[in-house]
């Protein structure tokens, strides 16, 4: 059974840095594009960044040039580094394909950005 993990959230302070980690069993990656998703308390999950196969990468625009999205298929390892973290990133953060399929859930990272 596929599961998708994620690690390396935690507390920190407006402008810090977090990595977050996500590895999965199986040959997830191997077939579908990646992305990192959040919920923030009282809102609705939304998509983050996406990367491909290819490495093609997108981000939504509140991230842009902050967040980067990688992926190391040999490992099955997706991967968030997250710069200059502002308060409203603050959410429960879960890696998924593209689009996010109901079984690859996961119990997600909690990242909390003090200001």
């Amino acid at each position: 059974q596929v599961q998708l993990v994620e690690s390396g959230g935690g507390l920190v302070q407006a402008g810090g840095s977090l990595s977050l980690s996500c590895a999965a069993s199986g040959s997830i990656f191997r077939d579908n594009p990646m992305a990192w998703y959040r919920q923030a308390p009282g809102k609705q999950r939304e998509l983050v960044a996406v990367i491909r196969g290819g490495g093609m990468t997108n981000y939504i625009d509140s991230v842009k040039g902050r967040f980067t999205i990688s992926r190391d298929n040999a490992e099955n390892t997706v991967y968030l580094q997250m710069n200059s973290l502002k308060p409203e990133d603050t959410a429960v953060y879960y890696c998924n394909t593209f689009p996010g399929l109901t079984r690859y859930w996961g119990q997600g990272t909690h990242v909390t950005v003090s200001s």
